[in-house]
């Protein structure tokens, strides 16, 4: 029988996206017919492996240095759709490896994670596909690292993890996803509407997981949840949250009426889930 979270350690490992993606899968549904345990105890080395498994490309450059996302030219258009490849990457591998990293949470904290890393597979593949139309690839355009470096940053702390990266770095996603989603209606590119339709369906998911499990732990611990956040925000340098929000999708995603009136102190604009 699997052992779900070294598994999820060796898929993370892996480094050909496609094959990365049909394990995930096989993994998901393993779990599905109850052939998978879950030791919540051990603590796994990843000492000789390198992580997370990613191909040769792209290449990883800073974020001014990603290629412009135009939407008047087909390379744009591709090069937008790199960008979420790559985002989905990350994300499916950041779920991959809050199953892994942190022991002695709760079993339904894992498979909930193993969820999310089957959605976020999903949705890479989708991505991909939708970017060879354009006659390009995943690794075609370099990429920025910035949601992984806030995985690594992370990496002692399971209550900063689900604090600073679904609950702010993915979070993000439901924020842009809308204006990227209307930008393609504009030109009519019917399937990229649906693409982001799903993602974005999808995300509020994984955000309400990152702020379930932050809530909890901030409840066994005691803690205020907003004075915490804050503290965690400057100690692993997280980014300054900027808006427009997309109030009504955090709010399905578990924010709290207080949590979204200091987003809305900020003075930024609304945007709307649809």
């Amino acid at each position: 029988m699997l052992e779900l979270r070294e598994t999820a350690l060796a898929i993370l490992a892996n480094t050909d996206p496609q094959s990365k993606v049909a394990q995930l899968f096989g993994l998901f549904n393993d779990h599905l017919t109850q052939r998978v345990a879950i030791n919540l105890s051990v603590n796994f080395d990843s000492q000789n492996l390198h992580l997370p498994g990613r191909p040769n490309k792209p290449d990883l450059v800073a974020p001014k240095f990603v290629p412009k996302r135009k939407m008047d030219t087909v390379e744009g258009r591709a090069i937008l759709w790199h960008s979420l490849a790559h985002i989905e990457f990350n994300a499916m591998n950041l779920a991959l490896d809050a199953i892994w990293r942190f022991p002695n949470m709760p079993k339904t904290y894992y498979e909930e994670w193993l969820k999310v890393a089957k959605e976020e597979s999903y949705h890479f593949s989708l991505i991909n596909t939708h970017l060879q139309s354009f006659g390009f690839g995943y690794g075609d355009f370099p990429a920025h690292n910035s949601l992984w470096e806030m995985v690594e940053r992370t990496s002692d702390s399971v209550i900063a993890r689900m604090a600073l990266v679904p609950r702010t770095m993915e979070a993000r996603g439901l924020d842009a996803v809308p204006e990227i989603r209307d930008r393609f209606k504009q030109i009519q590119d019917e399937r990229a509407v649906e693409i982001l339709e799903i993602i974005l369906h999808d995300e509020i998911s994984h955000v309400l997981v990152g702020n379930r499990w932050f809530n909890f732990l901030c409840a066994n611990e005691n803690l205020s949840p907003i004075t915490t956040y804050r503290e965690l925000a400057e100690k692993y340098r997280a980014p300054t949250l900027r808006g427009p929000f997309n109030f009504e999708a955090r709010e399905q995603a578990g924010f709290t009426a207080e949590e979204l009136e200091l987003l809305e102190s900020l003075g930024d604009k609304r945007t709307q889930a649809a």
